[in-house]
């Protein structure tokens, strides 16, 4: 007989967050949906963020900690989806927090439409505890949107590709893990999963709080830094657009356009010094915005300034990103 509150595990990966720990762990055991599992990931802490994982275990039965050498979030999410007993599972960042009845209303929506991937809405809070401007625009109701509608939605930049505001069928994930090394490693998995989902439920409710900080992978700001996320959104670009020509042609400007605007974000973050013919993935980005220039002049989902950037980089990059750099700088940025 099917359980009517099946267990959800919840896997939080772990690496020196001593300041924010507490905050998020506190956050998911006071859920008002009590059948969770809560996995706690240590990635090989070094500030004492271990033994703190194992004093909240102490303090809810339902918390298994989990020590292991530094490899990455990936490598943490992996773990914990390997060590996992739940029907479904949620994700939470160490640095984020959440609703107190997130998920009992990401499980309602599975009971109501037996949905293999339900959808909470996010905002984004500041250092001073500020909310800052939406990401992604929260439908104004309960929506569902279809594996194909919602990739659409990705490669638009208007959905969210984030598994910590997700609750998903354990079953759906099968062997597929994140890929380990990588950033933006959310997008790749979520877009192997949508291939074999009948779609998203979305739901209105900003019940995900992202803590915005200078300092987690994808938010380091300091001058002559060059994350290399801006490699991989660049090599995910490529990998949808590969999977859009196999199963979705239908997708196929959105899947250009989303090329083009990876490209874009690659070309306006990489210093100065390192644009050089020696490296072959930059120069494999400045070929590529150049041979789609024509696609750049016509493309209906790229803004006039988008298309503007994208010309002259692909003329005068290194020019355009020296004067970008002064803008951005003059404007505190």
């Amino acid at each position: 007989m099917r359980n009517e509150n099946p267990l959800i595990t919840v896997i939080i990966p772990i690496y020196n967050i001593m300041d924010c720990l507490e905050r998020c762990v506190s956050s998911v055991c006071a859920q008002t949906y009590r059948n969770l599992e809560i996995l706690l990931v240590d990635d090989g802490s070094t500030d004492g963020t271990g033994a703190l994982c194992d004093r909240l275990a102490e303090r809810d039965g339902r918390i298994r900690v989990f020590h292991k050498e530094n490899g990455g979030s990936s490598s943490a999410r992996n773990l914990g989806l390997q060590k996992a007993r739940g029907e479904y599972l949620g994700f939470v960042d160490s640095d984020d927090f959440i609703e107190p009845d997130m998920y009992e209303r990401l499980m309602e929506q599975v009971k109501a439409g037996g949905y293999s991937i339900v959808q909470a809405s996010r905002d984004e809070i500041d250092e001073n505890g500020q909310k800052r401007a939406d990401v992604c625009t929260p439908p104004e109701k309960v929506t569902f949107l279809s594996g194909e509608a919602f990739l659409r939605e990705l490669l638009l930049h208007r959905g969210d590709c984030s598994f910590c505001t997700k609750l998903t069928a354990r079953s759906l994930f099968g062997e597929k893990r994140f890929p380990e090394g990588e950033l933006n490693e959310d997008f790749y998995l979520l877009v192997e999963l949508l291939q074999e989902t009948e779609g998203v439920c979305i739901l209105p409710q900003q019940l995900y709080h992202v803590y915005y900080r200078m300092g987690s992978n994808t938010r380091r700001k300091e001058r002559n830094d060059f994350s290399r996320v801006f490699v991989d959104i660049v090599k995910n670009a490529d990998y949808v657009q590969g999977i859009v020509e196999e199963k979705y042609p239908a997708l196929q400007k959105e899947a250009v356009r989303f090329g083009l605007y990876q490209r874009l974000d690659y070309l306006l973050h990489i210093p100065v010094g390192l644009m050089v013919r020696e490296d072959s993935f930059y120069t494999a980005v400045k070929k590529y915005c150049r041979r789609h220039a024509a696609d750049t002049v016509v493309s209906p989902y790229l803004t006039a300034k988008q298309k503007v950037y994208l010309l002259l980089l692909s003329a005068a990059p290194k020019t355009v990103r020296r004067l970008h750099g002064l803008t951005m700088r003059a404007r505190g940025v």
